[in-house]
């Protein structure tokens, strides 16, 4: 059935909006029937929604599944956090004060709720359940801020004429209102604090986490509701024109990043740079969680438009680093199983004598990035002291590095390690070995690891400054690369011939050519027929033994694989086991060479599902 829909995927969206109308209006069916239907929503049309990156859609679903099948746990997290959203806003100067101590008391206030206290409440008000499913919110209203507005200015006029709604229905507003607050004193603070640039202006977008969503994180994380940082979340992104300007954007990116933290208190050690050190599928954006206005954390994400696009429709789409395995494990108790599966937690977060394990295998000459506001700076660590709790830098000031930041991945890094080459080499040679040590173009600077997690610039005084370094994570690859051009540099040999090489060195299938989504349109139409067929694979391993038995009338179509035929995109359907060579004779290019994914190929290579053959004049 999948595969049939990969021709047109609208089909799969008809069906998952019939699906989203029948779950709204489920609560019309006798409790069992509704259960039932609610099971299977979450694991098929929900896993479903997740493998086509409809993430609005898809919470809408889960949170009516959860208030359907878990009734009692859904209006105790939607109490929870009504209750964390909708306190007394407090003066800007003391909460700045005093925000560490509120967050450091509030595993210990009578709202942190752990998954005992959940299952175990049942004191919350019944409500019948069309009042709950009144209770989930549209997934457009976190689309179109128009229809938001409307949406909570009608609230505000049922109230102000008396009419009585269900406190379920008046938490889901005071939500919505929080998230609107947040957005809305975040686009007054980017109006009077950054220029207006053509082709670089800036967008903001908001969503709510779904509560099915933050049930699984408290389960799986053994944390507090207070400790789910990213229940309401906004994302800001910087325009790039069409990448022209994506150097600057980067810069803007941090700029905005400085800005959120003046304006609100970051939350230690909830800082991730994935600009600087990309996910391995490519993905780039800055993450950050704060205390907002209301004293309850929120989480902002800061990215360019190219870095959006990537990671909405291309190799760093949302599902390639969030649900990379499939977990066969019960979820809330015997009723919801999760159609998902999370990674346990990385050594990285892993603490050895108050420095992070990742930090632990740094060495001498290791590049790093600077930043301080908008300014990226080019620097490597000179030496190591404590431990690794204290660096001393060497920062270039004539190396800007928002660009080389951007392209990390690039075909062209080996000429940038070059730069930390020479650099490192310079400081090596000159005997420099204590802060203020330098030229008019190099300087040694000290920074101390600090309770956030990062190291921040020391001054001569011993006080902390708001410059920061960014460790540059090295693959594997990527330090053999990088080492190799420092001991080519130190010794005086020429580094182009490493280039040359490292152009011309074995490719594998995941190192082809990545390119924008706007510029490549076949990159979505493959992709999204990997993650059908990967998504029919992982139904198919999951189906019970009654649903084995009919397996003949699958057989037909599990035995056959999908081919790309390039340049045009057609899918072409083969039996399993088929060759290159058999891909040649129904294109109709008998004897010719054939490339499968930018490879050249042996004829009786066999295809996989998937794959792109392409034929070379």
């Amino acid at each position: 059935m999948l595969l049939g829909m990969v021709d047109d995927p609208r089909v799969v969206l008809i069906k998952l909006a019939d699906r989203l109308h029948n779950m709204r209006t489920i609560y019309a069916l006798p409790i069992p029937k509704a259960e039932a239907v609610a099971q299977e929503t979450l694991a098929v049309w929900c896993s479903l929604a997740s493998r086509l990156g409809v993430w609005a859609l898809k919470a809408e679903l889960e949170d009516l599944c959860f208030a359907v099948l878990q009734p009692q746990v859904f209006m105790k997290i939607r109490s929870e956090l009504t209750s964390m959203w909708n306190s007394t806003s407090k003066d800007k100067s003391m909460r700045r004060s005093s925000i560490r101590s509120d967050l450091l008391a509030s595993t210990k206030e009578v709202h942190a709720t752990s998954t005992h206290d959940l299952l175990s409440s049942n004191d919350q008000e019944q409500s019948n359940m069309e009042d709950l499913l009144r209770a989930v919110l549209p997934f457009d209203l976190f689309l179109d801020r128009r229809r938001r507005s409307d949406f909570l200015n009608n609230l505000q006029s049922n109230s102000e004429a008396s009419i009585r709604k269900p406190k379920i229905v008046d938490d889901a507003a005071i939500a919505l209102t929080s998230l609107a607050a947040c957005e809305e004193e975040l686009q007054q603070e980017l109006l009077i604090t950054t220029s207006y640039i053509p082709g670089m202006e800036v967008r903001l977008s908001s969503r709510l986490k779904s509560l099915y969503s933050i049930y699984c994180k408290m389960k799986r994380k053994r944390v507090g509701i207070r400790q789910v940082y990213d229940a309401r979340a906004l994302r800001v992104i910087v325009g790039d024109k069409n990448g022209a300007l994506h150097g600057p954007a980067v810069r803007s990116c941090y700029s905005i990043l400085d800005i959120v933290h003046r304006l609100w208190t970051p939350i230690d050690g909830e800082f991730d740079d994935y600009i600087i050190n990309p996910k391995g599928s490519g993905y780039q954006s800055l993450h950050t969680a704060v205390q907002a206005s209301d004293s309850s954390p929120l989480e902002v994400q800061i990215r360019t438009q190219r870095m959006h696009e990537y990671a909405e429709y291309g190799l760093a789409a949302h599902w390639l680093y969030k649900e990379s395995s499939v977990n066969t494990g019960s979820g809330m108790g015997n009723k919801i199983k999760q159609s998902t599966s999370y990674a346990s937690s990385s050594s990285e977060d892993e603490i050895t004598d108050g420095v992070p394990s990742k930090y632990i295998s740094m060495k001498v000459g290791h590049p790093v990035l600077r930043i301080d506001g908008n300014h990226l700076l080019a620097a490597v660590i000179v030496s190591i002291e404590k431990g690794g709790k204290e660096l001393l830098v060497a920062v270039r000031f004539t190396l800007e590095a928002s660009e080389d930041v951007a392209e990390r991945r690039s075909s062209f890094q080996l000429k940038r390690w070059e730069a930390y080459a020479r650099l490192h080499k310079k400081v090596t040679e000159k005997w420099w070995c204590a802060p203020g040590h330098g030229d008019w173009s190099t300087n040694l600077e000290k920074y101390t690891l600090c309770r956030d997690g990062i190291y921040h610039k020391q001054d001569q005084f011993g006080r902390l400054l708001p410059t920061f370094i960014q460790i540059i994570d090295l693959t594997e690859e990527e330090e053999e690369e990088y080492w190799m051009v420092v001991s080519a540099v130190f010794e005086g040999k020429e580094t182009s011939t490493l280039t040359s090489e490292s152009s011309n060195g074995d490719r594998s299938t995941s190192d082809l050519p990545i390119s924008t989504p706007l510029s490549d349109p076949i990159n979505n139409k493959v992709h999204l027929l990997r993650t059908m067929l990967q998504w029919e694979e992982q139904v198919r391993r999951r189906a019970s033994v009654a649903e084995r038995s009919l397996g003949s009338l699958t057989d037909p179509i599990l035995r056959e694989v999908a081919i790309i035929c390039w340049p045009y995109g057609k899918i072409m359907r083969m039996s399993t086991g088929s060759t290159a060579a058999d891909a040649g004779r129904r294109m109709g290019v008998d004897g010719k060479l054939l490339w499968v994914n930018g490879q050249l190929v042996l004829p009786q290579t066999e295809l996989k599902d998937g794959d792109i053959v392409e034929v070379r004049t």
